[in-house]
């Protein structure tokens, strides 16, 4: 197990929503806002690190043939949990993902990392695989949120900051680029998928050697 490798992979070489290209539904979705991608991000360590301990632990109990189907229970009612918990404890953010909630049940990064990580390895490493590659995500999504809200509203911290309404930081008279659109979504992710795998496969700079 390495602590390193293992953080490195799940915030840049091998971040789920970036790199592997997964969960992209909730990350087109609900990245309009600082507020949604914190709340989403943090619901998804939540789920991904419960689920991946509990799988890890029956992993040899599970039998072979139905463990998707196990595997999909057992995320069901952690996401029935933070469902519930959401709320009853913050309704705003509740009602601002809506369905993307409940829908975490059917995430790719959750069966993803089950499938390829948890049902292989002990609890602990499967517990940091699921916050190290929910933190990787939660990242992706906040700096959607980031560069949408910016560029479609010309704020920062929308729901989050400054009671709720967030920072203005381009004069309200300035036209909107439209990146809170669905179409901006889609160009914004394509950026910055583009600008991470520019600077994962750029070539180093090798020192010539004096001879």
């Amino acid at each position: 197990m390495n602590l390193k490798k293992q953080f490195i992979e799940g915030l840049i070489t091998q971040n789920p929503a970036l790199v592997q290209l997964l969960g992209m539904c909730p990350l087109l979705a609900i990245t309009t806002s600082m507020f949604n991608g914190i709340g989403m991000g943090a619901a998804v360590i939540i789920i991904l690190t419960c689920s991946n301990v509990v799988i890890s632990a029956l992993r040899k109990v599970i039998p072979s043939k139905v463990r998707i189907a196990c595997y999909i229970v057992v995320i069901a009612g952690f996401v029935t949990m933070v469902d519930l918990l959401l709320k009853a404890f913050i309704p705003a953010l509740s009602k601002s993902l809506g369905l993307f909630i409940p829908l975490i049940v059917v995430n790719c990064i959750i069966l993803g990392r089950a499938e390829g990580y948890a049902s292989k390895n002990g609890i602990v490493g499967s517990a940091l695989d699921g916050i190290f590659q929910g933190f990787g995500n939660m990242c992706a999504l906040t700096l959607l949120c980031i560069i949408r809200e910016f560029l479609g509203a010309g704020t920062f911290g929308g729901g989050l900051l400054n009671g709720g309404a967030g920072f203005q930081i381009l004069p309200e008279n300035v036209v909107a680029l439209g990146m809170i659109l669905p179409v901006g979504g889609f160009l914004t992710l394509g950026f910055v998928i583009a600008g991470v795998q520019y600077f994962m496969n750029k070539p180093k700079k090798t020192k010539e050697v004096a001879k």
